[in-house]
């Protein structure tokens, strides 16, 4: 339990330590950076441990109080002795991971519901039961009568599209009274995967043109770290409720469907060698669509990644060395999702602003395609999804 006193000495003890071996090294700071960024994690680890302990001991039954306003036994006749907490928990090292992973594999159902996986296999259902295609007792017609006797033990279609609304923003399915749409999402996903991006670009480049390849990249990990945060910190809000529970059995649902669809009577009645191939001819004979396979399950894919990668306490790390190391499990994740975003109208590339203004979310995002309403220029904004 420290002091006011010693609270601020071993402040100040801190402070002198790095003066002193900054003052020490010289020079060997210019030639390595690592070096300094090494020891001042050294010692603020050291300052963080000595915090902690303060913490864990227990505090008077008062809280100091009596200490503080000179009442009783234990009053202390100088403001330096009496007792000063080192503040709360921050707000940030609270991680509901479990949440943050339901809704990365919610997101990943999303990408396979726009491209129309669950309307395929409903499509088949329709035909079979009308007898307009040649399906009878194979594996694939038996897979779809009891894909369709399970259903009034399901999620609706209705209940995922609320779920998805809920949670991302996407769609314009009404949400349950006491909820709301979370449109924040597509703006503070896209902002963080372009500061993701942007770093790993700024750090090839740095890579190359330097002599030192020990120098810092150019890059700021403290504008990944807040676009992470602030990404991190809207779905811990919104992915409360049933979203968990949903998110298994929509899974479960997609397995199956696949399991159908790869089915050789299935794919000898489209003359497909699988089950994609099944999905597209579907899309394509009877909903007449604009096939966006590719980059919506690459999206599905690497989104899910980085949402799980944001799940994990990664983000909380301000050592540049172990922050970037972590940072590389989705730097190529990143890309391919801007990239593939990018190609569907869905994101833009921000090139070097480094963040996003709280007044700003939920409007088009810069760059979107400039659009003449009642002759006045307006920007049209970016769909998303």
């Amino acid at each position: 339990m420290a002091t006011e006193r010693e609270y601020q000495q071993r402040l100040g003890q801190f402070a002198a330590l790095l003066q002193t071996i900054a003052d020490r090294l010289g020079s060997s700071l210019i030639a390595d950076p690592t070096l300094g960024d090494n020891l001042v994690g050294q010692i603020e680890s050291q300052l963080k441990a000595w915090e902690q302990s303060d913490q864990s001991s227990p505090p008077p039954p008062d809280g100091g109080l009596a200490q503080l306003v000179g009442v009783g036994p234990d009053a202390s006749p100088d403001l330096g002795d009496t007792r000063i907490p080192q503040g709360v928990k921050p707000y940030d090292d609270q991680i509901a991971a479990e949440r943050i992973l339901a809704v990365g594999d919610l997101y990943y159902i999303f990408q396979h519901e726009k491209i129309g996986v669950f309307r395929v296999v409903q499509k088949l259902q329709e035909l079979f039961r009308a007898g307009a295609v040649r399906l009878s007792g194979g594996a694939g017609a038996f897979a779809l009568y009891q894909f369709d006797r399970r259903e009034v033990l399901r999620y609706t279609k209705r209940d995922r599209l609320v779920a998805y609304r809920r949670a991302f923003g996407y769609g314009r399915a009404p949400v349950p009274r006491d909820s709301r749409p979370n449109t924040d999402f597509h703006p503070l996903f896209a902002q963080f995967i372009n500061q993701v991006t942007l770093y790993w670009r700024d750090k090839r480049i740095s890579d190359v043109i330097r002599e030192r390849a020990n120098d810092p990249a150019f890059g700021s990990i403290a504008v990944v770290r807040r676009a992470g945060l602030d990404l991190r910190n809207n779905l811990k809000f919104m992915s409360f409720g049933n979203l968990n529970v949903l998110r298994v059995e929509v899974m479960q649902i997609l397995e199956e469907a696949f399991r159908i669809l790869n089915a050789d009577d299935i794919k000898n009645l489209f003359g497909a060698t699988d089950a994609w191939d099944v999905v597209e001819e579907v899309l394509v004979r009877y909903f007449n669509e604009r096939l966006v396979t590719s980059p919506r399950q690459r999206m599905a894919v690497t989104g899910r990644d980085i949402l799980q990668w944001l799940a994990q306490p990664f983000i909380l790390d301000a050592s540049r060395g172990p922050f970037e190391a972590m940072l590389l499990q989705i730097a190529d994740a990143a890309e391919e999702w801007l990239t593939s975003a990018q190609s569907l109208g869905l994101a833009v590339r921000t090139g070097s602003d480094s963040l996003l203004p709280w007044d700003r979310i939920g409007r088009p995002l810069p760059g979107a395609p400039i659009v003449h309403r009642n002759g006045a220029r307006a920007r049209r904004p970016v769909a998303a999804g």
